[in-house]
């Protein structure tokens, strides 16, 4: 006799040409993932062969009741390492009957920017560093807390005593210092990783599904995590973060373990969670590059405010100038400065090219927004 989980597996390759899309959305609240699935004939191997669809709006929050129909424009397919097989996740965004992009559609404004002939000659680059927090179901508390109380502190402080490391030796100034340290970054052990068989199972879904994943690790505060996407070009790199931040809800959603994207879901001394967004044009990648960059951050520097009023709801808790975060009022950039607003590593600086990290997007961001805007601002925008 076939088991529940024996059906859910069934190969339907060897006896049918159908396969299931599961088109995928972003909902009312510009935040929350929606989708359903229909039974297409496939092999899919490009959104263009996908039938547009409808969903009713009045229950996202995206349409009135007595015009509720939204129509669902496929954009963008991906391997389901769900159903696995043929079948095939769908991005998509979100029109009226009409044809206009309805207003939580930011994936069309984005789409527009990376046509543009000025932005695609540039080839724009994008690595999303996307942090989260994984929370006990019932509580709503991090994953591996006791329930109402806390774990040992993110940061400890100890005395240094090696003056030499690698042969190379530590400025005189060190010697016997106060340093904080942190006991959960990257770190490996009961006590201290929570959630991995969680994070791993993502990390290998999300290669199966074909999104460029480039690595995870665990955060400084426990309970969190990141994973990063890219380098992915122009329009992507939203596609990509999406998608894989349904397949984690979806994960969680198995392990019966809640996601959470709040930029900062612990308060006090807690760091909060970001989605760091490093950037990079053709002109940043190759020689005199350096220059190129300190331009596109002076450009930054001046639209900092509508940056920053786009880069995320809540974030003003996150950007309180602690927790390697720049004050939310203040612009400032520095060389492998996590402190700073954008952040420009030693190999940029020393090789005169490369890329930079704008550490302001909370972890709740719309990534079509933030990379986008990032555009715009810095090859579009003449900076008057």
């Amino acid at each position: 006799m076939a088991s529940l989980t024996d059906l859910v597996n069934l190969d339907l390759s060897d006896c049918t040409d159908k396969i299931i899309a599961e088109y995928i959305w972003i909902g009312g609240s510009g935040i929350d993932i929606r989708s359903k699935a229909r039974t297409v004939k496939g092999p899919i191997t490009d959104p263009s062969q996908l039938p547009k669809w409808n969903y009713d709006g009045s229950s996202t929050g995206q349409a009135p009741g007595e015009d509720s129909e939204v129509i669902l424009y496929p954009q963008a397919i991906f391997k389901d390492p769900f159903r696995r097989g043929d079948n095939i996740l769908v991005m998509c965004d979100c029109y009226t009957p009409q044809g206009e992009p309805i207003p939580t559609n930011k994936r069309y404004n984005a789409a527009k920017v990376f046509s543009h002939p000025d932005v695609a000659a540039e080839v724009p680059w994008y690595g999303i560093e996307q942090e989260y927090t994984l929370l006990q179901k019932d509580v709503s508390w991090p994953l591996g807390w006791p329930v109402g109380g806390y774990p040992g502190p993110q940061a400890r402080k100890f005395l240094l005593k090696i003056i030499t490391m690698i042969n190379q030796p530590f400025p005189v100034s060190t010697y016997k210092k106060k340093t904080s340290y942190g006991p959960y970054y990257c770190s490996a052990g009961a006590d201290k990783a929570f959630g991995r068989d969680v994070v791993d199972a993502h990390y290998k879904a999300c290669l199966y599904a074909g999104i460029n994943i480039s690595g995870i690790n665990g955060e400084v505060m426990p309970g969190q995590w990141e994973f990063q996407v890219g380098p992915s070009v122009g329009i992507s790199a939203g596609d990509e973060i999406w998608i894989a931040r349904y397949i984690l809800e979806r994960i969680t959603e198995m392990a019966g373990i809640v996601l959470s994207l709040d930029p900062k879901p612990i308060k006090g001394d807690w760091n909060g969670a970001g989605a760091h967004t490093n950037f990079s044009t053709k002109s940043m990648r190759e020689a005199g590059g350096y220059e190129v960059i300190k331009k596109a951050i002076e450009k930054l520097g001046k639209r900092h405010a509508e940056h920053i009023a786009a880069y995320g709801e809540g974030n003003e808790r996150r950007l309180t100038g602690r927790h390697e975060t720049a004050d939310i009022n203040t612009f400032k950039w520095g060389v492998a400065n996590r402190g700073a607003s954008i952040r420009v590593g030693r190999d940029t600086e020393k090789e005169g090219k490369g890329y930079f990290e704008d550490r302001r997007p909370a972890s709740n961001m719309d990534p079509y927004v933030v990379t986008g805007m990032i555009a715009e601002t810095t090859i579009l925008w003449k900076g008057n």
